[in-house]
């Protein structure tokens, strides 16, 4: 059986990285093989020599020195990125990974080692380093190894790798054109198309072996629009667990009228007043807010450490009665979904506040054993290189007894919150500051001028206590977010209905 360095495989692997001659670099990495599942376990057990014993012998290595429990985590990924501007191919690139890492629980403390050379040699090696977290005996590992079923929340038709290279571009000069003829005042356009496509595979040493095929893709553009000498930008984008296929021409033509839009109505923007006030948040991407402000606070480390102020919450009351805020890994397609976490953990939808009553912490196996509960499948970590972490799926508010007409009727003057982008958090104390790149002025019960600018400023779980309506319209985002904790980034997704916060401080210019 050929074993391989790391530095060979990528050679045949095609691996590149470049910014010239696009089909070369894109099709360098690509293959014709269309095992779906198989070529994750193909690639790591047979090219590499890792069967069964030889998991039990990295797994028995691991736990050398008494640790409690260990797994093993493979990684191969693919990915690809293609740019547009001015009209003009300006960007391509693609990258090959491959690793594996080994951690090893003992207690509370965590042993964690990786390596990109997957040789039996440097994997045992791998394994000794994590083990040393632990001082004590041995521990025999005895169990056989159950492949684990899991659900797939993520189907596709084509894999990225088969998708060709014309029409990667293809889709964004379709957008490009579009967007260029929607205003004369657009002076600049970027759009971007990238893929990922993940194989992961999963051992530990209570005899569970679970593997996945993760897709990932994202097209986005962005404006620069000019208009009597005044410029102004913005941007829209789609990211999904989804093929080539999400693509179709509805989408490309909402994302560029979508895209113009919001850039050519920031000419009519006014500033928002400053001051306490009732928000209203849009339905779909404003749950960032319900993201940083509060999800951060519920994920358990956090809590079991003593940091969030979620700590003692368990079984009280935190919010109205009409408020379920939940973390889903199960919704089909979306960027956040998982069909396993990175501990082997199926994916699964967690109640974290049920009709206004915190019910459950966002767990990890660590955080799991620590409170005696079972882990809710959001173990999760950016590659090998790290170790999982409780993090966040999709997470969002569910759908209460209101509509939007009358949520948006109840307001005198306010703030109506449609676009977020920037925002700081203090896990700690809750207390965030959010920048919303558009919105409107509400005045008296109507949606008036466009606004632009402006900070909201508060603490999570108090505005949680004062959402005092929620609508029927829950909307997921489709966007491209990424979470970033400890140093790692994962993606992911978030929603909400339309919702008023009774009170928040905004941060915008007294008019």
């Amino acid at each position: 059986m050929e074993r391989v360095s790391r530095r060979e495989f990528l050679k045949k692997s095609g691996a590149v990285v470049a910014y010239a001659s696009v089909p070369f670099i894109l099709q360098g990495c690509m293959t014709n093989d269309k095992a779906k599942f198989r070529e994750a376990t193909a690639l790591v057990f047979d090219r590499f020599g890792v069967d069964d014993a030889m998991l039990k012998k990295i797994l028995q290595a691991a736990m050398s020195k008494g640790g409690d429990f260990a797994d093993i985590y493979f990684e191969f990924s693919r990915s690809n990125n293609i740019s547009i501007e001015d009209s003009l191919v300006s960007r391509a690139s693609s990258n090959v990974t491959l690793g594996m890492g080994v951690r090893v629980l003992k207690g509370d403390q965590t042993g964690y080692s990786f390596t990109e050379e997957l040789t039996p040699e440097t994997m045992l090696r791998v394994a000794n380093t994590a083990a040393n977290i632990a001082i004590g005996s041995s521990k025999n590992i005895s169990v056989g190894f159950e492949i684990q079923k899991n659900s797939d929340f993520y189907p596709i038709e084509t894999r990225w790798e088969d998708a060709g290279i014309d029409q990667r571009i293809s889709l964004i000069k379709k957008v490009d054109t579009m967007i260029y003829s929607l205003d004369s005042r657009v002076s600049k356009a970027n759009v971007n198309i990238s893929d990922d496509e993940r194989y992961l595979l999963y051992a530990n040493s209570e005899g569970i072996i679970a593997e996945d095929y993760q897709p990932m893709t994202r097209l986005g553009a962005s404006v620069v629009a000019v208009q009597n000498g005044r410029r102004e930008n913005n941007f829209h984008n789609y990211s999904l667990r989804s093929d080539i296929r999400f693509y179709t021409e509805e989408k490309l033509e909402t994302l560029a009228k979508e895209t113009v839009r919001r850039t050519t109505a920031l000419f009519d923007a006014v500033n928002a007043p400053a001051g306490e006030m009732p928000v209203v948040l849009a339905a779909g991407s404003s749950g960032i807010l319900l993201h940083e402000a509060i999800g951060h606070g519920m994920e358990a480390d956090f809590n079991r450490k003593g940091i969030s102020i979620y700590s003692d919450k368990i079984g009280k009351m935190i919010a109205e009665p009409f408020v379920t805020i939940v973390d889903n890994a199960m919704n089909k397609n979306i960027r956040g979904s998982i069909n396993v976490d990175d501990e082997g953990v199926p994916g699964q939808r967690t109640v974290l506040v049920d009709n206004g009553k915190m019910v459950s912490y966002i767990h990890d196996r660590i955080s799991a054993k620590h409170y005696g509960v079972k882990p809710t499948g959001n173990g999760r970590r950016e590659s090998f290189r790290h170790k999982p972490l409780p993090r966040m799926r999709n997470t969002y508010m569910e759908n209460g007894p209101h509509t939007p007409e009358e949520i948006i009727a109840s307001v005198k003057k306010g703030i109506y919150a449609d676009q977020f982008t920037n925002g700081e958090v203090n896990i700690g104390a809750g207390d965030f500051t959010f920048y919303v790149k558009s919105g409107y002025l509400i005045e008296d019960g109507k949606l008036t001028k466009p606004v632009k600018d402006v900070n909201i400023i508060g603490n999570g779980p108090d505005v949680l206590t004062k959402i005092v309506m929620v609508a029927d319209d829950l909307k997921l985002s489709e966007g491209g977010w990424t979470c970033g904790k400890d140093g790692q980034g994962v993606p992911v997704s978030q929603g909400i209905p339309t919702c008023k916060i009774s009170s928040v401080t905004v941060g915008g210019m007294n008019s």
